[in-house]
């Protein structure tokens, strides 16, 4: 059973609880002030380092409010959102919630998360307070930010003796002949670029031609010849030798950074999340580069790139503390404290403010990204929209697909159309 279908679940008994927690939403303890002593549940996932540091943020909170008293509840990705969702069902979830982007309306449409109306986002660019909005109200509030963007290792550059791009300018016929030729070039078991990263390559591809992937009313908003387009872009690639063949594809879809090509050092270019470039460049023992994604004018106004939340704070509905839960909250994405302690772990900071005393606490490969996630700012446009019910299992479907296409199996245009409508019914 997938995290969606058990969240169907929940659906009569947390609006039951929503609307009990609406009429007693001022209970009483009074915030930091004094009340009647709290104790709340806050789990999320993440490496031992997270837990470690996450650990440290609430015992400086638990420290500064002896009335409320935080609990860490924390695992791997793995299991994480399966054991939400039953918590969830069990009217047992924990108060306050790490969220994902994929997850996010799954869990507020279902009414099983709380309006953060208390939390403070003066601060925040409002195009990264729509990221954890829907038409309801704002249900996630983002720790941090983000971009997908084209990772590039200089030293397969150098050694294949091909010009690194001008990121600013470069085109998708571009990038066709730059990855071909580095391939051509390098050493075998090395390639000028690793496959798209899904969804996110696709959303930037369409937004380029001004469609989203899924739209605010939560329908997908491209059509079958836009797949196939995209589709036959990268069976050209694997084609020409400029990706992978199939087989090495098929294994690395779904690898971390430590065992991608990026991070083996086998990849010259790679589409990545910015706040990723560390662990690869941990990984790979090379000084790794962000670059824009390529347009099909050569503009970077057009590159189709956008501020993606790298996670967000969630409250669960069913708290019995609301306004103390949204009070951890705001003391986890607002203070100098919690910042200091995060880092880049969870995005560069969304609060402009703190974001401004981290910047300077950086090096390496978390410096190179924070540069590069303010740089792009004037050229992004609009957010995505939230991601409709049902998008968590987009990715698993265009892997699927891709592998299809890429091993011959089947043509861009069927494996399009069924790809659609396998999203559809995901979906409904």
């Amino acid at each position: 059973m997938t995290t969606f279908s058990r969240l169907s679940k929940i659906v009569a008994l947390t609006s039951v609880s929503a609307v009990a927690l609406t009429a007693c939403g001022g209970d009483a303890d009074g915030g930091g002030g004094g009340g009647d002593d709290v104790s709340l549940r806050f789990t999320w996932w993440g490496s031992d380092s997270r837990h470690e540091t996450t650990q440290k943020i609430i015992d400086n909170f638990n420290e500064e409010h002896p009335n409320i008293t935080v609990e860490g509840e924390y695992g791997d990705w793995a299991g994480y959102w399966d054991q939400l969702a039953t918590q969830t069902a069990a009217d047992d979830s924990p108060d306050i919630i790490q969220m994902d982007m994929k997850y996010l309306r799954e869990y507020a449409d279902r009414g099983a998360l709380l309006d953060l109306s208390g939390v403070d986002t003066s601060t925040f660019d409002e195009s990264i307070v729509e990221n954890g909005s829907t038409e309801d109200g704002l249900f996630g509030v983002t720790t941090g930010i983000n971009s997908l963007a084209i990772v590039a290792n200089p030293e397969l550059f150098e050694e294949a003796g091909v010009e690194m791009p001008d990121d600013t300018t470069w085109t998708w016929e571009d990038y066709a002949e730059i990855s071909a030729e580095l391939s051509e070039k390098l050493p075998e078991g090395s390639y000028g670029s690793s496959q798209p990263n899904e969804p996110g390559s696709f959303q930037v591809w369409l937004r380029q031609q001004g469609k989203h992937l899924t739209t605010q009313e939560g329908e997908l908003g491209f059509e079958a010849a836009d797949a196939a387009e995209y589709l036959s872009y990268w069976q050209d690639r694997v084609d020409e030798g400029g990706l992978p063949p199939a087989s090495v594809i098929s294994e690395n879809q779904s690898t971390g950074p430590d065992q991608a090509l990026m991070g083996q050092g086998n990849s010259a270019l790679a589409p990545w999340w910015t706040n990723q470039i560390s662990a690869l460049t941990g990984a790979s023992g090379v000084d790794l580069e962000l670059l824009r994604f390529p347009s099909e004018s050569g503009s970077a106004e057009d590159n189709g790139m956008w501020y993606k939340s790298s996670m967000l704070m969630s409250v669960s509905a069913a708290t019995d503390h609301p306004e103390e839960a949204q009070e951890f909250v705001d003391y986890f994405v607002n203070s100098e404290e919690s910042a200091q302690l995060n880092l880049v772990d969870r995005g560069l900071p969304a609060n402009e403010e703190v974001r401004e005393t981290v910047i300077p606490e950086l090096d390496g490969a978390d410096q190179r990204s924070a540069e590069f996630v303010e740089s792009i700012g004037p050229e992004l446009g609009e957010p995505e929209p939230v991601p409709a019910p049902g998008f968590s299992a987009l990715q698993d479907i265009m892997f699927r697909y891709e592998t299809e296409v890429f091993f011959g199996r089947q043509a861009p245009e069927e494996a399009a159309e069924q790809m659609i409508a396998e999203m559809e019914s995901e979906m409904s």
